[in-house]
């Protein structure tokens, strides 16, 4: 199957077909560094991160430029607020960004510029603008007039007499239309300021991205990629500038992440439902995050709440434990990326296998379908439910059945890959999930291993009556026992 992207431009999917063959150049708008990063941000991380992986994985030589907006309003007066520099505030948190990012497991972008090492591209697209009549110097300041650029709100299907109805500009305004916007803005005392042609001052919010892209992707690139919030008024503005100041097609793809609603209301610090990346992390483990995130399609809406975490880890726990099993049969042998056909297969056997051959190319089928995650992760979960019965019902393993599970535990490491998931040892992840799950119940791990054992002498000893009370005992504190002729183990449930 082809790759096909929804664009927002067009408001269809098309085929995908990069600028230059073979290789692809990205565009993603980072975060204005004034605060630590909420989960907003982790969303359109993931989900710039999966398509990101996912094109190198299909053979693409990819530049992923990520920037920081570290020169603004919001940072100037955190900066005042705590009498000190901007510089203090945007390094401070674009260490805190970075290691959120890593903590989520993001793949390090190609580029991650930062706004204010582009004061000299940022000066001279405004007087590229200024010398085509798209922009005018008022007091200072310098706005681009949206009436000289006829597509104007293109990208977000607006009517520019609409929005304007019922606004004007008041008297002494700088701006020319209401819908004008800064491209430089004068000093005002106080700030930090960079010389240009219209006297000292710093860029607007919108022109430093058209400059950064510019500089590492060209006049014209691929991909631009953010929230759907960045459509109106920031991805417009760039289009307007960009356009303005080349004279042909900024971006051939826009791309855009649903909004992350909190107990299926708008997330806003003034309701009081903002989470940090930080404060979820604390109760959640990131790849469960991660999986929550990608378990949605990311044009779609998603609902954060602890009960749709918790689905989400209750399904991460079941792939990990299926790969645990496959480790723990496979013993450290090395992983074989070839399936060998088993003779007289049993009908589960011949389940497995089946879901083996399809499942690569329906996984790159999901993907090619507008990265489609959430079908994607619903192939694996096939692929668990499977392999699970496979080896429910297997008593003995020969080499062709083990090169089976060789096979089904390359294609988690595969795919993995592309997910940003499956990276931990499962022993390792359930064991952590295990811990943190029994913080929570008013029982210690030490004392379930102490019931477990004398649960096991009671058994032996045909006492079941007591055996199948310290079940119930434990089951009532939300522990769940389960027995193997191996061990018995036990999970919070």
């Amino acid at each position: 199957m082809t790759l096909r992207v929804y664009n927002t431009l067009t408001g269809e999917k098309e085929i995908f077909v990069p600028l230059l063959p073979g290789k692809v150049g990205m565009y993603v708008c980072g975060v204005t560094v004034y605060d630590y990063c909420h989960i907003g941000h982790a969303r359109a991380g993931v989900v710039f991160d999966i398509i990101f992986r996912y094109l190198k994985f299909a053979g693409y030589d990819v530049t992923y430029v990520r920037n920081y907006t570290d020169i603004d309003d919001k940072i100037i007066n955190r900066a005042n607020q705590e009498g000190t520099d901007y510089r203090t505030i945007a390094d401070r948190y674009i260490q805190a960004f970075d290691e959120d990012m890593n903590r989520l497991g993001l793949a390090k972008p190609t580029v991650e510029p930062k706004a204010t090492d582009h004061i000299a591209g940022i000066i001279g697209i405004i007087e590229a603008l200024i010398a085509k009549g798209h922009a005018y110097v008022s007091d200072g300041d310098v706005y681009y007039a949206v009436e000289t650029f006829p597509h104007y709100l293109k990208l977000s299907g607006r009517n520019l007499e609409e929005m304007q109805a019922g606004a004007r500009v008041e008297v002494g305004d700088k701006k020319r239309h209401p819908m004008d916007f800064a491209l430089w803005k004068g000093s005002k005392p106080g700030e930090p300021w960079w010389q240009s042609p219209w006297g000292n001052g710093r860029p607007g919010w919108h022109i430093e991205c058209s400059a950064m892209s510019m500089e590492f992707l060209g006049k014209t690139f691929d991909i631009h990629g953010g929230g759907k919030d960045l459509v109106f008024p920031h991805h417009e503005n760039e289009i307007a500038q960009s356009e303005g100041a080349n004279g042909c097609k900024f971006v051939r793809y826009w791309l855009h992440n649903g909004f992350v609603n909190i107990n299926a209301e708008k997330m806003s610090k003034s309701l009081g439902n903002f989470f940090t990346i930080r404060e979820v992390l604390k109760k959640y483990d990131s790849e469960t995050l991660r999986l929550f995130i990608l378990s949605a399609h990311y044009r779609s809406p998603i609902d954060f709440s602890d009960q749709n975490l918790e689905e989400a880890q209750s399904g991460l726990e079941r792939i990990y434990s299926c790969l645990s099993a496959l480790d723990d049969i496979l013993n450290g042998q090395s992983l074989s990326a070839e399936i060998a056909v088993i003779e007289n297969p049993s009908q589960v056997g011949l389940e497995l296998q089946e879901k083996i051959d399809q499942c690569l190319p329906r996984f790159v089928e999901a993907m090619d379908d507008d990265f489609n995650s959430a079908l994607a992760l619903g192939v694996l979960f096939e692929m668990v439910r499977a392999a699970n019965r496979f080896l429910a019902e297997t008593k003995e393993y020969t080499s062709l059945s083990l090169s089976m599970i060789a096979h089904v535990r390359h294609l988690f490491v595969e795919t993995g890959s592309i997910l940003g998931l499956f990276a931990v040892l499962p022993s390792v992840w359930l064991e952590k999930i295990k811990s943190a799950k029994a913080d929570r119940v008013d029982i210690s791990p030490e004392e379930i291993e102490r019931l477990i054992v004398e649960r096991t002498e009671s058994r032996v000893a045909k006492n079941f009556k007591r055996g199948d009370e310290i079940r119930d005992l434990l089951l009532a504190k939300g522990i769940l026992l389960f027995d193997s002729p191996q061990a018995t183990t036990w999970k919070v449930k």
